[in-house]
């Protein structure tokens, strides 16, 4: 029998290298993160970073599974017609912004507060007015509702349901497309609340539409669809809640209690 001598250290760094044990680790840790409740502080209305967030953030790959994320989005609302009237300058680092706002939200320090601390504004032209581009995230869509790119007569206009659920089935597109939910299903669970939650000071009626968006984007065939019809969702653009809701699974209508209970 091969005598060993190592430290403890060595020992305890060896038996943590074994594969069997690593996959027993693994396994406890995927068990701990399933199902996490999206950390909401009622009393705030605010989103919290956590301990599990940051595992969660992690666990999906780190930023650079959400930059690619959030890169591959943007590259599809600037296909979209319909998103892309919101998207004034295609310039903008529209994906590494959303990636820091993520990363911050999950925990990831703060680099979305850095970045608006030196980000410099612009005036631009809209419709005879004369606006500033954006520092934050309500400017970014106060000038999204302004953009030079929309219809005279919808100049201003605030966002609508369709406009959220065709931000939010291509946005979670994006997400299955660089391989987040396979990397960490836990992540995606919380994601998808997550935006549900997000989404909601844009549109009181759009987080129930958030579970509905994320399988829409798993269906090959939908995309397909959205494909051949030039890149439009001919299902959801101009369909109010009432109709909407009619095609949502009985038990998603009218839930107030998601996202944030199970």
């Amino acid at each position: 029998m091969e005598c060993f001598s190592s430290s403890k250290d060595e020992a305890k760094a060896r038996m943590d290298g074994d594969p069997d044990i690593k996959a027993e680790s693994d396994a406890l840790r995927r068990i701990k993160l399933q199902h996490i409740p999206l950390n909401w502080k009622p009393n705030t209305g605010g989103h919290r970073a956590s301990p599990s967030t940051v595992a969660l953030y992690e666990e999906a790959g780190g930023r650079a599974a959400i930059l690619s994320m959030t890169t591959a989005f943007y590259q599809k609302a600037f296909n979209d017609p319909h998103l892309d009237q919101f998207l004034r300058d295609h310039s903008d680092p529209h994906g590494s912004r959303f990636a820091d706002w993520i990363s911050e939200k999950f925990g990831m320090g703060q680099p979305w507060t850095a970045e608006r601390s030196s980000r410099k504004t612009c005036p631009f032209a809209s419709h005879g007015h004369t606006l500033e581009s954006p520092h934050d995230r309500s400017s970014a869509h106060f000038a999204a509702w302004h953009s030079p790119k929309r219809e005279a007569g919808k100049f201003g206009a605030h966002f609508k349901l369709d406009d959220c659920r065709v931000w939010m089935r291509l946005h979670f597109w994006a997400m299955r497309e660089v391989g987040i939910p396979k990397a960490s299903p836990e992540f995606a669970d919380y994601y998808v609340r997550f935006i549900g939650h997000f989404v909601s000071v844009y549109e009181r009626s759009a987080p129930g539409f958030a579970r509905d968006s994320y399988r829409w984007s798993a269906n090959p065939a939908n995309i397909e669809a959205y494909k051949s019809a030039g890149n439009r969702m001919v299902d959801v653009i101009g369909v109010g809640l009432q109709e909407a809701g009619r095609g949502l699974p009985e038990e998603e209508r009218g839930d107030r209690r998601w996202p944030y209970e199970y």
